[in-house]
């Protein structure tokens, strides 16, 4: 992990002053604020490199968040102004304009939504509010993406979703060094120490993988692991989700 966590953390608030003098010298950072480690760290990073009154926290509960108060205490103790959207109501009305859609039963063979669709359809709601919001604010905003190197190498996020945004703090942090980067900031321990969950199926992040982090980010650094099948697993995520991380393909005619 990291042998000098300090100095990656004054780079890295330095690399995000440098990336607002370069795209946006008034801007805002906008942070999608959940409750986790991973946006609590990275607004607090924001914090530090532009000031609380240019990072603004957008709290996005669908329906009823069990965990929202962890996100309420991200925004009032690093004291950034914060937006609530309950993205509920639109959540539904496109899960129901879509269903009910013309053809939709003929097409797919079903009436509801899928699995897969029920659950990446949220975080792409939450992106474009995040967007949405920033067009809003009186001297335009970069968006954050939150995003860590261990749910990126699996890719453990939703296409167009919570992967999106203009800038990325985290991306090349494994999930221990991002908690290295954590106890460094002005923040609740236990926030940094959070157990990862998508706060909908009971389940953690590492339940649903079916591995540790601690694994993972081992076998990240060094490529070592034990357990073959573990390393199977890895390393078929990692194949199947490339497509994530990558520019969108476009032909080029040689014109």
């Amino acid at each position: 992990m990291l042998e000098n966590p300090q100095a990656i953390k004054d780079a890295l608030i330095q690399w995000i002053r440098d990336y607002f003098s370069q795209n946006g010298p008034t801007c805002s950072a906008v942070v999608g604020i959940s409750g986790g480690k991973d946006s609590t760290i990275v607004a607090a990073l924001c914090k530090e490199a532009l000031g609380a009154d240019r990072v603004v926290g957008v709290l996005m509960p669908n329906g009823v968040q069990s965990d929202i108060d962890d996100a309420k205490a991200v925004a009032e103790h690093l004291g950034i102004p914060h937006i609530t959207v309950n993205i509920g109501a639109a959540y539904e009305a496109l899960t129901q304009a879509i269903v009910q859609g013309e053809g939709y039963d003929v097409v797919t063979g079903r009436n509801d939504l899928s699995r897969d669709a029920a659950i990446n359809t949220p975080p792409r709601l939450r992106m474009a509010t995040l967007y949405a919001v920033g067009q809003n604010l009186p001297n335009g905003a970069r968006v954050a993406n939150t995003c860590n190197g261990s749910e990126d190498y699996v890719g453990y996020s939703t296409k167009f979703g919570d992967s999106a945004g203009d800038f990325s703090p985290l991306a090349r942090l494994v999930v221990e060094e991002v908690r290295q980067i954590g106890k460094l900031l002005d923040i609740p321990a236990y926030l940094v120490d959070k157990v990862p969950s998508d706060g909908l199926s009971g389940q953690s992040d590492e339940d649903k993988l079916g591995f540790t982090y601690a694994m993972l980010d081992h076998y990240i650094r060094t490529g070592e692991i034990e357990d073959l099948a573990t390393k199977e697993r890895i390393d078929r995520l990692n194949r199947m989700n490339k497509h994530k991380l990558e520019m969108m393909p476009s032909f080029n005619p040689n014109i």
